[in-house]
Order: structure tokens, then C-alpha cells, then sequence
């Protein structure tokens, strides 16, 4: 029988926080007696990373012995279901059993790619790891760049407008965002009502929500990030999360606010892309007598080079454009804004010759951006005459919607501009009824459907022939009328790498 010295001591590393992955992997480091080791040693089970050196004992406790006065008990025989090799064993399977939920639960939050969502797993994961069922979140980076926003878990929005309702001093998370004294590390509020100093508001919004107790902690990263918010869970009943709870939390939270603060750090750049974008686009459409305009612009998340524009030229006539560049990124969002600068000075120039305005954007483009090629369609409007001609450079024919007839224009075939040594293409005259609309529209739209061009078309077609006649009379109703059925459950709003642009012009 293997003689198991009662005095053992297992050596383990500290968590790798920063890391993606906490679960189980390499090799238990070899424990080794106090005394002098014996011959025989019990074998190596698996080490787990993640296992700090402070992490407390879970509750297995070893019945005392009795006491007797009588004459002394025969010792029993040995049990291999007590005695120290037990109690370690005990031990070694808590730990195990608690860095497989840590390791499941940071891996669902690494899948989490958006901010919103990372703040809900957050929130999902540390009420199971303190047993609470309700809490909410407020991320307020101490850089103040924002963005600042509060979360509820098992909340309402009313609910955390109550809680808004108490000063911030007197609520937990506001004295770790505020940095007041008591405020700089986790807060256990075990009992709210038997406590004295309770605020008053508190007090009726803990009654009027339901909860006794709460335990808040700050989000801070490591990286330089500072702090980035705090996250408070609630109990209904008074309680507070023992130490091995917060000892699990502790680690979880490292690792969340981490990854928090990258998912922050994208949302600013997406944000910073999603403004410059929209200064370098008509911060408002004129209005010019005869016609009605309305656009509607989505943009990726990495900033793409879709635009449009309308701009009044001599003559009580208007002008209208639509294009894309080639490429992503703030290079691509650049390029779209001189683009569109370019044309707009050759359209107050020779507007009413369309052909003529396209062929001097490509010239410009093949002398300062060789490397870059764009896709353009411009039109040149009489609303008093209802008359408009256009010519394209590569980009997607505009589509008429009326009473009577729902149709593609026909225009030429051209090569986008930059792909030849010398653009030119022939222009293309239509006279629009009173009453209808011209749709001028980028090849994100088609792609975002996720369909083959020629499906694409069809149902772009489908979406502009299915316009009740009720929203016929405001552009505005007919751009959104044909995004949300072309692009159901939202696809015209989520994150995708193509940009979306629709400008609707409808004549009186």
C-alpha cells in the first residue's frame, strides 16, 4: 500500500489572464513531500494552467476524531475514501472542475465580436459565478472618449431609469466610477436594508426592484486601457458571494475587461470611420422645385468608398451622382472624398453633358491615382422638363418607379473608370412621368442580398413594384420601403463589409 505522507504540498502558476485560452492544458507540476520523499511516489495527474497559488481550499473538511475515555479503539483498516490522499484529491477536482467553467465562459466571450454583446455574456457569466440573478453593467471609459452606456441582466429600461434615479454616490458602481473612498476595488453590500447609512432613494428603488443585497466590481485592463466601467450584481435576498466565488469572479473579470477593452478600441475606430464618412457626404440634400430627394447611406464597418450627391446647377437644374471606389479603409474613404469633390467642380462646369463631366473624373483619376479605379453615374436633371440625361462608368443602371411602369433604364456598357486608357461612353435621355421615381443605388445594395447578380436585380425589381401606393408620394417612404425588403431582419443596418447607397429622386 502506497504510504501517502499527511503533509503534502502541490505547487501551482499563477492564471494567465491575458491569454484567450484558461483551460486545462500542460501538465501538473510535480508535488513533492515536506519530509524526506519516499520510494514510492503516487503518479502525476494532468496539470492545469490557471491555478494561483492563493486560490483558497474548497469547503471539504475531515470529521474530527472522537473523543473517548474507554480503552483505545483497534485502528481500522486504511480507507481509500479518507485520509490526506483524499483530501487532495478533493481538492485537485474542485480546482479542475472550476477552471473548465472558467475556460467554457471565457471562450463563449471570446466569440463575442461586438461590444453590446460582450457586456451581456459579461453579465450572464459573472451572475452564474456569484450566484445572483440579476445585474447591469456601465461602461464609462476614464479617458471620458466614451462610448459611455448601461446594460441591465433580468433589468428593464425603466428599471435602470429608477436606478439612475440614485445619486451616484450612493450606489456602489457610482463610487468605483467615481473613484470615492471604498471605491477602488470589489464592493459587497450583503444586507442593503439592515444597513444605517442607506440612502433614502436607495432604499425605495431596492424595494421597488426587489433586491436586498449587491456585489459590484470594477472593469479594469491591464494593457493601459485604465478603467473602463463596472459591473454590479444583484441579489434578492441578503447574501454575498463566499471567497472561492470571488476569488473565480476575480479571474473573469481580468480576462472580460481585457477583451472589452479591444472590442472598445474597434467600436471607436468603427465610429471614427462611420464620421468621417458622413462629413465627407451632403450633410443635407437641396431642394430644388419640381423634385423630391431622399437618400439613405449605410456604412462597413472598416469604411468603405460608396457616396452619392446632389448638388443645383445653373439654370434651375440638378444634378445627381452616385459611385464607388475600390477598396476599404480610411485610404478608400479618402479617395470617395476627392472623388466626389472632383465632380462636383466639373458638374458646375459642363453638367449637361454627363459624358463630358465622366470623362474628366477619369483623367483625373488615371494622373493621381493609377493604382485606383471607381465606378460613377451622373445625371443631369431639368425637374421643370422632367427630363434627365446620364451616362455611367461601370455602375449599376438606375431604376424607374411609377404608376404604370417599374423598370431598369437602359445604358450602354462601360468599363469603370481608371480600366482603360481612355473612358468615354454615350450618354442616355429619359423623360420621367409626374408622380414618378428615379432610384440611383451603389452595388452594395445588390451584394448585401447575398444573391447572384442576376437574382440581385430581380429582386431589387420586386422590392420597387411592391411600393404600396400610399408611400409612392414621399421618396423617403419608398428608399426605406425597398431596403427593408430587400434586406429583411435588419441586414440594411448590421456590420458588413459593403456599403449601401440609395438616392431617390421623384418628380412632380
Amino acid at each position: 500500500m502506497l504510504d501517502i505522507p499527511s503533509r503534502v504540498r502541490v505547487h501551482v502558476e499563477t492564471p494567465l489572464a491575458a491569454q484567450n485560452d484558461m483551460g486545462v492544458c500542460d501538465a501538473f507540476e510535480q508535488y513533492a513531500p515536506v519530509r524526506e520523499p519516499d520510494t514510492m511516489n503516487a503518479p502525476h495527474p494532468p496539470k492545469v494552467a490557471g491555478i494561483d497559488s492563493t486560490v483558497p481550499s474548497p469547503a471539504h473538511t475531515v470529521a474530527p476524531a472522537p473523543v473517548t475515555t474507554g480503552p483505545p479503539a483497534v485502528p481500522a483498516a486504511p480507507s481509500a475514501s479518507s485520509g490526506p490522499g483524499a483530501l487532495l484529491t478533493d481538492r485537485l477536482a474542485g480546482w479542475v472542475s472550476d477552471l473548465t467553467t472558467l475556460h467554457e465562459l471565457t471562450e463563449r466571450l471570446a466569440r463575442t465580436d461586438t461590444l453590446a454583446d460582450a457586456l451581456q455574456e459579461l453579465l450572464r457569466a459573472g451572475a452564474a459565478l456569484v450566484g445572483a440573478r440579476r445585474g447591469l453593467v456601465v461602461l464609462e471609459p476614464a479617458d471620458r472618449l466614451g462610448p459611455d452606456t448601461m446594460i441591465g441582466l433580468g433589468l428593464g429600461r425603466a428599471d435602470l431609469g429608477h436606478i439612475e434615479t440614485v445619486p451616484r454616490s450612493a450606489l456602489s458602481y457610482g463610487r468605483i466610477l467615481e473613484g470615492l473612498p471604498g471605491g477602488e476595488g470589489e464592493i459587497a453590500e450583503p444586507d442593503l436594508f439592515a444597513e444605517d447609512g442607506l440612502d433614502p432613494r436607495h432604499r425605495e428603488v431596492a424595494a421597488r426592484l426587489g433586491y436586498a443585497a449587491s456585489y459590484a466590481m470594477p472593469l479594469e485592463a491591464d494593457g493601459g486601457g485604465g478603467r473602463l466601467g463596472a459591473a454590479v450584481w444583484l441579489y434578492d435576498e441578503p447574501a454575498e458571494p463566499g471567497e472561492r466565488q470571488r476569488h473565480l469572479i476575480g479571474l473573469y473579470v481580468r480576462y472580460a475587461a481585457e477583451h472589452l477593452a479591444r472590442l472598445l478600441e474597434v467600436e471607436r475606430t468603427r465610429a471614427c470611420m462611420r464620421t468621417m464618412t458622413e462629413e465627407l457626404l451632403p450633410s443635407r440634400l437641396p431642394r430644388v422645385p419640381g423634385v423630391q430627394l431622399a437618400a439613405r447611406h449605410r456604412t462597413g464597418p472598416r469604411g468603405g468608398g460608396d457616396w452619392y450627391d446632389a448638388l443645383p446647377l445653373p439654370d434651375a437644374a440638378l444634378g445627381l451622382a452616385v459611385g464607388s471606389v475600390t477598396g476599404s479603409g480610411p485610404s478608400a474613404v479618402a479617395a470617395m472624398g476627392r472623388l466626389r469633390a472632383s465632380l462636383r467642380a466639373y458638374a458646375v462646369m459642363e453638367g449637361e453633358d454627363p459624358v463630358a463631366v465622366l470623362s474628366d473624373l477619369e483623367l483625373l483619376l488615371r494622373l493621381t491615382e493609377p493604382a485606383r479605379s471607381a465606378t460613377a453615374l451622373f445625371a443631369y436633371c431639368e425637374p421643370t422638363l422632367r427630363k434627365i440625361t446620364l451616362a455611367g462608368a461601370g455602375h449599376c443602371p438606375p431604376l424607374l418607379l411609377g404608376e404604370r411602369r417599374t423598370e431598369f433604364v437602359e445604358t450602354s456598357v462601360s468599363a469603370p473608370l481608371g480600366m482603360l486608357a481612355c473612358w468615354e461612353a454615350p450618354s442616355v435621355e429619359l423623360e420621367a412621368e409626374a408622380g414618378e421615381t428615379v432610384l440611383l443605388y451603389t452595388d452594395g445594395l445588390l451584394h448585401r442580398t447575398g444573391e447572384p447578380t442576376d437574382r440581385a436585380f430581380s429582386r431589387l425589381h420586386a422590392a420597387a413594384a411592391g411600393v404600396p401606393k400610399s408611400l409612392r408620394h414621399d421618396p423617403g417612404a419608398i428608399a426605406d420601403h425597398v431596403l427593408r425588403t430587400l434586406l429583411p431582419d435588419g441586414a440594411a443596418g448590421q456590420d458588413s463589409d459593403e456599403d449601401v447607397v440609395l438616392l431617390a429622386a421623384r418628380f412632380e
